[in-house]
C-alpha cells in the first residue's frame, strides 16, 4: 500500500529519497494504468499492489541504464587529469 511504499523508499533510499502522499499517488495512478503494477487488494483506502512482468522488465532496464552511467561517470572521473 501507499504509506508501506513511502517506508519502502525512505528505507532503500537509507533516507536520503522521500516520496509524498501526493506525488505516490499520482505515480501509483499512472504506473497502473501504463501495466507497470497491478492492483492486488482494496480494504477502504488501502490498496495493495504488485509488478507486472512488464513492469518487472522496466525495472530491470532502468538498472541496466544506471549502471551504464555508473560505470561511465566512473571511467571519466578516474581518466581525469589535473589540471595544470
Amino acid at each position: 500500500c501507499g504509506v508501506d511504499i513511502m517506508e519502502k523508499v525512505m528505507e532503500l533510499s537509507h533516507g536520503r529519497v522521500c516520496v509524498g502522499p501526493g506525488t505516490l499517488y499520482a505515480m501509483l495512478a499512472k504506473f497502473e494504468k501504463n501495466d507497470i503494477i497491478k492492483k492486488t487488494a482494496e480494504e477502504g483506502r488501502r490498496k495493495s499492489y504488485i509488478i507486472t512482468p512488464s513492469g518487472r522488465e522496466m525495472l530491470r532496464k532502468e538498472y541496466e541504464r544506471l549502471n551504464t552511467m555508473v560505470r561511465d561517470g566512473a571511467f571519466y572521473i578516474q581518466s581525469e587529469k589535473p589540471d595544470p
